[in-house]
């Protein structure tokens, strides 16, 4: 077979589509649920229980599909992850109740969790740590990117073929993209068609050497390990602060633009995506970032990323101002720039697992991270479904654009590196 240049770039575009099926396939649901609910003669609060059953595994998930993909390797783990999320897909329009349907969403939220850890670990696997930062910005462009596809995509289908053809095709699609996962990837140490060359360059001195200290954890092993790090606690702080906002976009922000902007549905699927592209770009340029700092204030690569994660955090401060403007397309446009930085601050997580964790704890600590995250955003749905009945969005987004700076201070504290060492 011959050999072919930049093959860790073409991993990277293989592991962007499974991400952005994994999201398309989740917020399918979403898209559909106004219709699902009359069909089905699903209530409101029935729904709500649909949602939390995906929401409750997904959180409870991401730590044991962490701590899988460590130990049975990053191939085969994903690849049963995926296929089993993409046959749950598939198996939707099977359902005939809410509590058949609260199952579905159930098993798809537990393998799906995998998402998060699995990014990290496919990172560590084809990228040096030189360029892991920028190569983190480009995999995380996924998770917004399928959020973003999910509502025409969906609707699409639905309006052309069906509701169950809304479902079948994206789990179809699932389907084929393990058959790829399982054809063409490989870790790079065993990858037939890498060139001496390009794998010299991934498997560089200081990634052969954490290679070599590996040591498969037990699940018990592996908890307490990274309890005990303080380091830990300066990325699932922040990733704790971070997620709120997220799960706003995700649930509430079309919502909040028909009830308080007084949108009318043609106008919110005309704006109610720039957020997600907005993101997009945000995990994008967190690696440039980082690298700019790097260069001209000598930060080494962890102190680097973190700068680029409290500049995210910045861009976040403007959500504190949504209910205080007067123009709906203002207010879209701040929350554009919150979900920019908050992408940035999701990408730099990443990289600071990278650069703080050996190989073989790497899904595991995104896993845990990810459950701090989703533990944060399931209690702020319902902080959210307190109190704006009663006070409306104020609180929620002043309180959205407050919490990454404390997430900074965090990050400052507990893993900063306040040595003068300089990694290039």
């Amino acid at each position: 077979m011959g050999k072919i240049a930049n093959v860790r770039w073409i991993m990277l575009v293989l592991f962007i589509g499974g991400v952005t099926l994994n999201y398309i396939t989740r917020n399918t649901l979403g898209v559909l649920a106004p219709e699902l609910k009359q069909l089905l003669n699903i209530s409101t609060q029935e729904y709500s229980w649909i949602v939390a059953a995906f929401q409750f595994a997904y959180t409870i998930f991401q730590p044991i599909c962490g701590w899988v993909l460590d130990h049975i390797g990053l191939k085969v783990g994903f690849m049963f992850f995926a296929g089993t999320w993409a046959l749950v897909c598939l198996l939707h329009p099977l359902a005939t109740s809410w509590l058949s349907l609260a199952v579905m969403r159930f098993f798809m939220g537990a393998t799906e969790a995998a998402a998060t850890p699995a990014n990290v670990k496919f990172l560590t696997e084809w990228f040096p740590k030189k360029e892991r930062g920028v190569a983190a910005g480009w995999s995380g462009v996924g998770f917004s990117l399928g959020a973003m596809l999910a509502p025409p995509l969906v609707i699409a289908i639905h309006l052309n073929y069906g509701w169950q053809a809304a479902f079948i095709v994206p789990g179809i699609m699932g389907i084929l993209w393990v058959v790829l996962w399982k054809i063409y990837y490989n870790h790079p140490s065993l990858k037939a068609n890498l060139s001496m060359q390009e794998k010299a360059f991934i498997l560089d001195e200081e990634t052969l050497k954490d290679q070599e200290t590996q040591v498969k954890l037990g699940f018990i092993e592996s908890i307490r390990a990274i309890a005990t790090t303080k380091k830990f606690y300066g990325i699932a702080l922040p990733a704790f602060l971070a997620e709120p906002s997220w799960q706003t976009f995700s649930f509430f922000v079309p919502l909040y633009l028909a009830t308080e902007r007084g949108m009318n549905l043609k106008e919110i699927a005309m704006f109610a995506w720039l957020p997600f592209l907005a993101a997009d770009f945000g995990s994008a340029a967190s690696g440039y970032l980082a690298r700019w700092y790097a260069k001209h204030f000598n930060f080494n690569r962890n102190n680097a990323a973190i700068w680029s994660s409290i500049s995210g955090a910045c861009f976040k401060v403007p959500l504190a101002m949504v209910p205080f403007v007067d123009s709906p397309y203002v207010a879209i446009a701040l929350i554009s720039l919150g979900a920019f930085g908050h992408q940035m601050i999701s990408a730099v997580l990443g990289v600071l697992i990278m650069e703080n964790f050996e190989p073989n704890k790497v899904a595991s600590v995104n896993g845990w991270r990810g459950f701090s995250a989703w533990t944060s955003g399931f209690l702020f749905t319902l902080i959210i479904g307190a109190i704006v009945p009663k006070s409306g969005y104020t609180l929620i987004f002043v309180a959205m654009g407050s919490f990454d700076i404390i997430g900074a201070m965090f990050m400052l504290w507990f893993i900063y590196d306040r040595s003068k060492k300089m990694i290039a």
